[in-house]
């Protein structure tokens, strides 16, 4: 049975079936618009992302479980990258009318698993037909206090830059996907990114980030994000970026491949910021505490130059910083 045969309200009734009202929701799905309750004093943090068949992912190498999961993923870790508690989540999809329902029941499978594992709350969205792929989007509505929330902005010269996890795992991932590799952890990095929430609360909490993004571009041009807002130039440090041991197994501890992945390939969703260096010790205790790799890859520097260093001082060209849609 395809999403045809049922009908645009049958697929939407099959959706909102599943779907209990959370915390925080007023109003929830049947009625035209949502309606939901921040906590006192708090202010709603909202942000959006579209998956597009082709261009975000490939059916060939992804189940619809995972892409459920990873759907969701990617916009939890907009909201942590503010400090923030996601709280709700609209749907919206253009799905081509030849796709399965238990394609489509898998796929809400997934979502909503990784909704749950956050308590965040499905309070609507629209679907429609799509002449081409398959489209998702989803806006997720997160909330912070206003004095815990941590923008892009707030960097400052003598900062240490610190990232969460590994990187590179995600770029390599892919390359593997599509070499026709589907076992792994780079492939189940990149298929099924858990988005850092927790640490992003813990560390708003703790009033740690002078400025903080998560990393979806690459390391260089999310850092480069930081840097614009903040008026700021950084050095990072080769030798200290985070490598994982499959990853180094794969690529080798240095080549401009290895560079590449790790530096700017993507998709990694770690948290990256900035925090003043008397910090540091801090930094690590509270990380330990939360069972979760982290690592100081750099500083914040005057004026505007991005550099990357080498073991030695000396200094490497960057040649790409990161991905690009329309580049």
């Amino acid at each position: 049975m395809n999403v045809r045969d049922i009908g645009e309200f049958g697929l939407i009734a099959r959706f909102t079936s599943r779907v209990a009202k959370g915390a925080g929701v007023e109003v929830g799905i049947g009625d035209d618009a949502a309606a939901t309750k921040p906590a006192e004093g708090a202010l709603l943090l909202s942000t959006s992302d579209m998956l597009v068949e082709g261009i975000h992912f490939d059916l060939d190498t992804c189940d619809p479980v995972t892409l459920g999961r990873k759907s969701l993923s990617v916009n939890l870790s907009d909201i942590a990258a503010m400090g923030g508690e996601p709280r709700h989540f609209l749907l919206s999809m253009a799905i081509p009318p030849s796709v399965s329902v238990e394609f489509l029941d898998d796929f809400m499978y997934g979502m909503l698993g990784r909704a749950e594992q956050f308590e965040v709350s499905l309070i609507g969205g629209d679907t429609c037909a799509s002449s081409g792929g398959l489209v998702i989007s989803i806006t997720v509505i997160g909330e912070q206090f206003p004095e815990k929330i941590i923008r892009r902005s707030g960097a400052r010269p003598g900062d240490i830059i610190c990232v969460t996890g590994t990187l590179g795992d995600s770029a390599l991932g892919l390359e593997m996907l599509k070499a026709g590799e589907r076992g792994g952890p780079a492939t189940q990095k990149h298929l099924d990114p858990f988005p850092r929430v927790r640490e992003g609360m813990a560390l708003a909490d703790a009033r740690i980030p002078s400025a903080m993004i998560d990393i979806s571009d690459g390391l260089l041009a999310d850092l480069g994000h930081i840097l614009e807002c903040s008026a700021s130039g950084a050095r990072v440090e080769w030798d200290k970026i985070p490598l994982s041991p499959f990853f180094l197994e794969k690529c080798g501890p240095f080549s401009d491949h290895t560079m590449s992945l790790a530096l700017a390939g993507g998709e990694d969703y770690e948290l990256l910021f900035t925090a003043p260096p008397s910090r540091k010790n801090e930094i690590f205790q509270l990380f330990a505490s939360l069972d979760t790799p982290v690592a100081v890859v750099g500083e914040v520097t005057a004026g505007s130059k991005l550099s990357l260093l080498a073991a030695d001082g000396g200094e490497y060209d960057i040649v790409k910083r990161g991905f690009n849609h329309f580049s």
